[in-house]
């Protein structure tokens, strides 16, 4: 089994850690010229700003809705990253740092029974020691243990943590586009084809 840890809105969580006054507070972060948005918190996202917008295109927005700004400090985040994935190593075998703020890890050596409690201390771990919130996806694939993760995320009924073990059961919720792989060219050829829900492409499969 796989689990894939990713942290919550990375860039936007490490710079809460430093201003708790940022918490429940949208915040964005611009690439390196100020120039787009490359990182949103939760409350950001829910003002419909989306990724990779300019800047100066949702000026209104930012006054308007009191948005905290900010340009990226990749020493900053590396920094943190990094703390990250040292204390996610102790609890595997084997990490894959996939990104600055994602690594699967090797969970066969946790019994079945306790794949929810083990991903549950690594978060209670990692918000600890480092403020960053973490969500953790559980499958028997990456490709699955990052939908979970999707959906952990998404979900807060799961309290940070998604065990996918049949993908069936839940085919017909998932959207195609949130497979991992699926770009928007990709999906936009599977819509044409009737093909919006992984249980879509699996019947079509068969």
């Amino acid at each position: 089994m796989f689990a894939l840890a990713d942290c919550n809105n990375f860039y936007a969580s490490c710079e809460r850690i430093f201003d708790p006054s940022l918490n429940n507070k949208p915040i964005i972060v611009l690439s390196n010229n100020d120039g787009c948005v490359i990182a949103r918190s939760d409350e950001a996202k829910k003002l419909n700003i989306k990724m990779g917008i300019p800047a100066f295109k949702i000026k209104s927005i930012i006054i308007k809705n009191n948005i905290r700004v900010f340009s990226t400090n990749f020493t900053l985040y590396g920094d943190i990253s990094n703390r990250v994935m040292e204390l996610l190593s102790l609890h595997t075998p084997y990490i894959e740092i996939y990104s600055i703020d994602e690594a699967f890890l090797d969970f066969n050596h946790v019994p079945e029974k306790k794949y929810y409690q083990e991903a549950s201390k690594i978060r209670t771990t990692i918000k600890k020691s480092t403020g960053i919130p973490i969500s953790i996806g559980i499958g028997p694939t990456k490709t699955l243990s990052k939908l979970a993760n999707h959906i952990a995320k998404k979900n807060i009924v799961h309290n940070g943590v998604y065990i996918i073990k049949d993908i069936s059961c839940i085919a017909k919720k998932i959207p195609i586009d949130k497979i991992w792989g699926i770009g928007n060219r990709l999906n936009q050829k599977l819509n044409q084809k009737n093909i919006f829900t992984v249980a879509d492409y699996i019947n079509t499969s068969n």
